[in-house]
């Protein structure tokens, strides 16, 4: 099968073709740049490949949660894409294409971890399986210490910036129940071909209308009262403060 997949709902921009088991991909760290350059490199993916877009079997798509921007942006394009192509989606969390980044042996858990900005970090766990990832329960947005390992277990591996978001609070707070970490991963197009081409081959596509975004925040950004009060909140809860507890 081949497949033209889109990750853009962090500060990386990626764009990955899947080619009967070969991945050719073009990634770059470049914040706001993500609406500039992810169709020309799916062009240029698709000449490098000797791919026509019609030869296309499916369109994958990392649906966040991340960057709203980045999220519209990359869902938009696919859908796009896919409406012209009359092609199917698969669309992936970005935490599961993040999780990728945590290359293991079947049964090792990992926690994919992205900074949510605002205080707050979005997680969710996985377990590798012989075929691929298999989730500990939901997604999640939250501070960072207010997140749960779904059990006991001890050698986490942990994938993300958000190990590293408000002054590394995850970390700290859960780092003696990891094996690793790394804090700067972040999610690529070709981890998401390689998990949407398995995807596809179980029947997971679905029309392009019915890709919706995963924001997890009920309010995508915060007044500026909000934030006022929120970091109000925050400096009279560090020890020290006046008019802490």
């Amino acid at each position: 099968m081949k497949l033209l997949a889109f990750e853009t709902a962090t500060e990386a921009c990626s764009v990955a073709i899947w080619d009967d088991g070969r991945v050719l991909e073009r990634f770059e760290i470049a914040p706001r740049r993500h609406a500039e350059l992810a169709l020309p490199w799916a062009e240029a993916l698709l000449q490098e490949a000797g791919i026509a877009r019609s030869q296309l079997d499916a369109v994958a798509v990392g649906r966040g949660p991340g960057a709203f921007t980045g999220v519209r942006l990359a869902i938009a394009l696919v859908q796009g894409i896919a409406l012209a192509l009359d092609r199917p989606v698969v669309a992936r969390s970005t935490l599961e294409v993040l999780a990728m980044r945590a290359q293991s042996v079947p049964g090792t858990q990992v926690l994919a971890a992205i900074d949510a900005r605002m205080g707050e970090v979005y997680s969710h766990a996985f377990v590798h399986e012989a075929d691929g990832l298999r989730a500990l329960g939901p997604a999640r947005v939250s501070a960072p210490d207010a997140v749960e390992l779904p059990n006991d277990a001890t050698a986490w591996l942990g994938v993300g910036t958000g190990f590293s978001a408000v002054d590394g609070g995850l970390q700290a707070r859960l780092g003696a129940r990891f094996a690793q970490i790394d804090a700067s991963a972040l999610p690529s197009a070709a981890d998401l071909a390689r998990i949407a081409a398995a995807a596809f081959a179980r029947g997971e596509a679905i029309g392009p209308e019915r890709v919706e975004p995963a924001y997890l925040r009920d309010n995508v950004a915060l007044t500026l009262v909000e934030q006022t009060a929120l970091r109000a909140s925050r400096r009279a809860a560090q020890p020290g403060t006046p008019g802490a507890a």
